[in-house]
């Protein structure tokens, strides 16, 4: 099997309402729109607000969205400039990102993660002496 994209779906209890959220909350950037939904580009994926096919229930999702950020400080004030609350602040995590938790309109967990300079994952491994 080729994958050849990927993209998370929601199907929101009210369209609007979430659409809002990651439009202007999040500030995610549109890929394109449709007649019955949105598609927002989420760095190397896609995040699609649907406003057909749902149940009109808040959703069941028992994942999370992980959106890395440049500066997990800069986007808690922003967030809170915009009547967002937090779940949890940024916390340095024992295996070293820093992450900060909100939930969208229908409580989807979102965590907005800042890589620090030193952390492994911005490590070149090509270059390592390790």
């Amino acid at each position: 099997m080729d994958i050849l994209s990927s993209r998370i779906i929601l199907r929101p209890a009210d369209y609007a309402v979430t659409l809002a959220f990651y439009r202007d909350g999040l500030q995610l950037a549109i890929a394109r729109e449709y007649p019955a939904g949105t598609v927002f580009f989420a760095g190397q994926s896609l995040i699609e607000v649907a406003a057909h096919g749902g149940s009109g229930d808040s959703s069941s999702f028992q994942g999370a969205i992980w959106l890395q950020v440049r500066d997990v400080s800069d986007a808690a004030t922003e967030l809170a400039l915009k009547g967002i609350a937090l779940d949890r602040p940024p916390v340095e995590e024992p295996w070293g990102l820093i992450e900060m938790w909100v939930r969208d309109p229908d409580g989807v967990p979102i965590v907005l993660v800042e890589v620090p300079r030193l952390h492994p994952l911005r490590r070149d491994s090509r270059w390592s002496t390790e």
